[in-house]
């Protein structure tokens, strides 16, 4: 099975607008025609058209976005529909990502609404889930992912998941400097595929592409990517500095 191999950039709350079109412009320098991988490019909602701009005519270069409003338009001040997204070109969009959750208790039926307005604009969902370090410890994450998986894709039909990209994202290796092994990235990985093919069937599980979103960096990439089961990364801290990313993106 020959999956789609992805590196996301997430900058979160990071960069100037100068800072940002400057580190975009050097990724483009050192990745040049390299299209074997798909790259997205997530900043925040404010440089989404400048960003735009400069990935919209390189080769399987994409822009996201870190987060979508669960309405399509209306009275809700400070907040991007994902129409508005779709209309400055973002491909992508960050849905369920464990800062969402924790910060603005954000919820399983509002990551449904959310998916829903992305794939109604015809931008493909990057749907997080994942374990605290609690979690883990006492032998609950298994039965969290499920929870957390299970919960949202099961309002979506087949057809609909097809546009997903899941992301493991342990949340106890989320900007701590610990990163899950590449056995345990691995296992997690294996396991939520056969969540997904309980739900749908096995070619849905062997289709969808599961990024690993945990303190993935150009150090332990290569041996992340390795894993039968992990077809990219989620990348946050790394993604804001061009050498590090391209090294990522060059882990394959």
């Amino acid at each position: 099975m020959s999956r789609q191999k992805i590196v996301a950039g997430n900058w979160k709350m990071n960069k100037s607008l100068q800072e940002g079109k400057t580190l975009v412009q050097m990724i483009l320098n050192q990745v040049n025609d390299f299209d074997e991988v798909t790259k997205i490019i997530i900043p925040p909602f404010t440089y989404l058209d400048s960003i735009n701009s400069q990935l919209s005519k390189k080769e399987n270069f994409f822009l996201g976005a870190q987060n979508c409003h669960t309405n399509s338009g209306g009275a809700f001040t400070g907040e991007i529909s994902a129409n508005m997204l779709s209309s400055v070109g973002c491909k992508f969009v960050l849905v369920g990502h464990s800062e969402r959750r924790h910060y603005f208790n954000e919820k399983d039926g509002d990551f449904v609404l959310k998916i829903k307005e992305a794939l109604k604009n015809n931008i493909q969902p990057i749907f997080c889930i994942g374990e605290t370090i609690h979690e883990r410890k006492t032998d609950n994450h298994f039965k969290v992912i499920t929870e957390q998986l299970t919960n949202v894709i099961k309002e979506f039909s087949i057809d609909d998941f097809a546009k997903f990209i899941l992301a493991y994202e342990p949340v106890w290796a989320i900007g701590t400097g610990e990163t899950a092994t590449a056995q345990q990235a691995q296992e997690m990985h294996a396991f939520i595929r056969g969540v997904v093919a309980d739900i749908y069937d096995s070619n849905s599980a062997n289709n969808v592409a599961i990024l690993y979103g945990g303190s993935c960096n150009a150090q332990n990439a290569q041996e992340l990517f390795k894993c039968k089961d992990v077809d990219g990364g989620l990348i946050g801290g790394a993604s804001l500095n061009a050498d590090d990313f391209c090294k990522i993106i060059f882990s394959f």
